[in-house]
This record gives structure tokens, sequence and C-alpha cells, in this order.
């Protein structure tokens, strides 16, 4: 199979859509991390929000992790191009795997860390529900 400059220019939009995503995700943890600084501030023995501190370290260690390997799915991207543009198309193809598979990882993250906040949301409600 030939690769040629528009298949790895074809993931721009869908990583750069994806950046999105995850900046969106940044900062709605963030909110709510200076939310909770803020209630602890004024309520410095609440069980609840020291309960939530575990499960806002994996969440921000899963968004640095998951923004990593797509910044590293897009740099190889743009690695690809470059190389198909020199006419080193087998090290294209190889980096354009390397690509599609830091792609994967960078969803893969981006799904366990949907499911942690679902798990906590699910413990809010449960909590409200007593």
């Amino acid at each position: 199979m030939q690769l040629t400059l528009t298949t790895p220019a074809l993931l721009f939009p869908a990583i750069s859509l994806l950046f999105l995503s995850y900046t969106n995700k940044f900062l709605a943890l963030a909110s709510l991390i200076r939310t909770l600084h803020e209630e602890d501030q004024n309520n410095p023995d609440s069980h609840v929000i020291r309960g939530q501190l575990e499960n806002l370290r994996r969440r921000m260690k899963l968004i640095k992790h998951m923004q990593g390997a797509g910044i590293m799915s897009f740099i190889s991207c743009v690695l690809v191009m470059f190389l198909l543009h020199l006419n080193l198309f087998q090290w294209g193809f190889i980096i354009f795997g390397l690509s599609l598979l830091f792609l994967l990882v960078s969803l893969v993250i981006c799904l366990m860390e949907i499911k942690i906040s679902i798990d906590a949301l699910e413990l809010q409600v449960q909590q409200m529900d007593h």
C-alpha cells in the first residue's frame, strides 16, 4: 500500500477535536478542584472532600497521559508528512502506524478517565439518595 500525504493529513481534524475535548475535560476538572479547595477552606473537616481527592488525582494523571499520547500522535503525523515529502515511504508507513498507536492509547486512557468520572458521579448520586 502506498501512503500519500493526504492519509496522515486526515488525522489532523480528528486529533484537533480530541484536544478540544481533552481541554474541556481539563478545564472542568480544574474548576471542580478550585471549588473543592474553597469548600475545604471553609470546612476543613469535610470527609466528602477527602474522599474525592484520590479520584481527582487519578483523573488529573489520566488527563495528562491522554494529552501526552495525543500530542505524540500529532507529532508523529507531522513527522510522517515530512518523511513522505522526503520520499522515505517505508519510514513514513512505520511512523504512521506509531501515530495510530498513540491515538489508540490516548482514546483508551480517555475511556478510563470517563469511567472514573462516572463512578464518582454515581457515588454522589448515592449520597444524595440517602
